[in-house]
């Protein structure tokens, strides 16, 4: 697969039509780019705008983006691999979270470049990220 994979940070940032990383989405998009997400990013992203004012707007924004993301379907290898990825990255000093060990496998199991501004992804080896939130 070619494209890029959301994480919570970027994801959440969809639901503000004058925000840059919506209008970058969109332009990724448009240039034949694919925007993936996955079940764990759409559950933060959710519960984040959720228990923000505006949660009735916030919802139908999300509604406009929400169809034009790539669902990726985990199964039990991701579970695998991002387990293994912990327990790689814990015995070198770095922690990284469930929901985020599932982001980073995925990313490298599909060759996705991800989207993010947490900087603990940088101990993953071989993982692209970039950073669109200005």
């Amino acid at each position: 697969m070619n494209g890029y994979l959301l994480d919570t940070n970027h994801a959440g940032r969809l639901i503000d039509p004058r925000h840059p990383v919506r209008a970058r989405v969109g332009a990724a998009q448009r240039d034949g780019q694919t925007i993936y997400i996955i079940v764990p990013v759409i559950t933060e992203t959710v519960y984040g705008f959720s228990v923000l004012p505006r949660t009735a707007r916030n919802q139908l924004e999300w509604q406009i983006v929400r169809p034009a993301l790539v669902l990726i379907d985990l199964d039990e290898r991701d579970a695998l691999d991002a387990a293994r990825l912990q327990v790689a990255l814990r015995r070198r000093g770095h922690r990284l979270h469930t929901v985020d060990a599932l982001i980073a496998a995925t990313a490298l199991r599909y060759d996705l470049t991800l989207l993010t501004t947490d900087h603990d992804f940088a101990a993953v080896p071989g993982l692209r990220a970039e950073n669109w939130v200005p």
